[in-house]
C-alpha cells in the first residue's frame, strides 16, 4: 500500500481541523442573542441672543496733489499728508475718549500707502489724461462692550471727519455659553421627543447607547454695513443700526435602548425620522 507523501497528510488534517473548528463555532454564533430594541431620534433646536458687544470699523485717508504719471510724487508733499492724517487720528482717538471710551478700545491699524489713479482734464484731443496721486490710509476700529455707546460713538466718528464707516460687527463676549445653550436645548428635544414616541407605543426608555453631533453650534457675528463717504455721512444715524438678535443652531442624534415586556417582544429597532 502506497503511502501518501507528508506534505499532502499534513494539508489533510489542516482541512480536517478547519472544518472540526468551523462546526463547533456554528452552534456559538447562532446562540448569540439579538440585538436589544432601540429607538433612535434626530432633533435640532436653536436659540437666538441678543449682541453684547459691537465693533465698529472706519478710515481715514489723505491725498497728495495729482501730477501726471510721468511724474514722481513730491516727498514733500508726501510728508504733509502723512501730518494730516496723523493729526486727524489724533483728533479721531480724543473724540472717543471725550465720550467714555478707553483708549484700549480704540485699534488703530497699520499706515497704508499706495497710488490712486484718477482722470485728468481733457487735451487738446479731447482726451483725458491720466493723473496720479498717493494715498495714505489708517484704519480703526472701536469696540464697544456697552451697547448704549453706538450712537455717541458713530456721532463722535462723523465729527471727526472720517472717510469711510465701513461697518458695525455685532457679537457676544461670552460665546461660548450661548452656544452650550443651543446645544443643551437639543439634547432636551431629542430627550422630549423619545419620551413621547415611546409612551405613545406603551415602552419605556432603557439607557443611552449612542450621542453624537449632527450640527456642532454654529456662532456668527453680525455684520451691518454702515458704509458712507464723508460727504453722505451726515444723512444717517446711528439709530438706524439696531443690533437685533443672533442665532445659534445645534443638532443631534441620540440613542437609546428599549425596556419592558413590549419592547423585549418586538427586536426590531425603532427609529424617529427628522424633525
Amino acid at each position: 500500500m502506497t503511502t501518501a507523501p507528508k506534505h499532502l497528510q499534513w494539508l489533510r488534517y489542516g482541512v480536517l481541523g478547519s472544518a472540526m473548528l468551523a462546526l463547533l463555532a456554528a452552534p456559538i454564533a447562532q446562540a448569540a442573542p439579538p440585538a436589544p430594541p432601540s429607538l433612535h431620534v434626530q432633533a435640532q433646536s436653536w436659540v437666538e441672543v441678543e449682541p453684547d458687544k459691537a465693533t465698529l470699523t472706519a478710515r481715514l485717508w489723505e491725498n497728495t496733489p495729482a501730477v501726471s504719471s510721468l511724474e514722481d510724487t513730491d516727498s514733500e508733499a508726501l510728508g504733509e499728508a502723512r501730518e494730516r492724517l496723523e493729526n486727524r487720528a489724533s483728533q479721531l482717538i480724543e473724540a472717543m475718549e471725550a465720550i467714555g471710551i478707553e483708549q484700549r478700545a480704540i485699534s488703530a491699524g497699520s499706515l497704508n500707502v499706495y497710488p490712486d489713479h484718477i482722470a485728468g482734464p481733457r487735451n487738446d484731443n479731447g482726451e483725458r489724461d491720466t493723473l496720479i496721486r498717493t494715498r495714505l490710509e489708517r484704519p480703526f476700529s472701536i469696540e464697544l462692550t456697552d451697547l448704549d455707546q453706538l450712537g455717541d460713538a458713530f456721532d463722535a466718528l462723523i465729527g471727526a471727519g472720517v472717510n469711510a464707516l465701513d461697518g458695525v460687527q455685532f457679537d457676544l463676549q461670552d460665546r461660548e455659553s450661548a452656544t452650550d445653550e443651543a446645544l443643551t436645548k437639543a439634547l432636551e428635544k431629542a430627550h422630549h421627543k423619545a419620551e413621547l414616541m415611546a409612551s405613545t407605543l406603551e415602552t419605556e426608555l432603557g439607557h443611552v447607547q449612542r450621542i453624537e453631533e449632527t450640527q456642532s453650534p454654529i456662532f456668527q457675528p453680525r455684520m451691518m454695513a454702515m458704509r458712507a463717504e464723508s460727504d453722505a455721512v451726515g444723512s444717517g444715524s446711528a439709530s438706524d443700526y439696531r443690533p437685533g438678535t443672533i442665532r445659534i443652531d445645534a443638532g443631534v442624534n441620540v440613542e437609546w435602548t428599549l425596556k419592558g415586556q413590549d419592547a423585549q417582544g418586538h427586536p426590531d429597532r425603532a427609529e424617529a425620522a427628522q424633525e
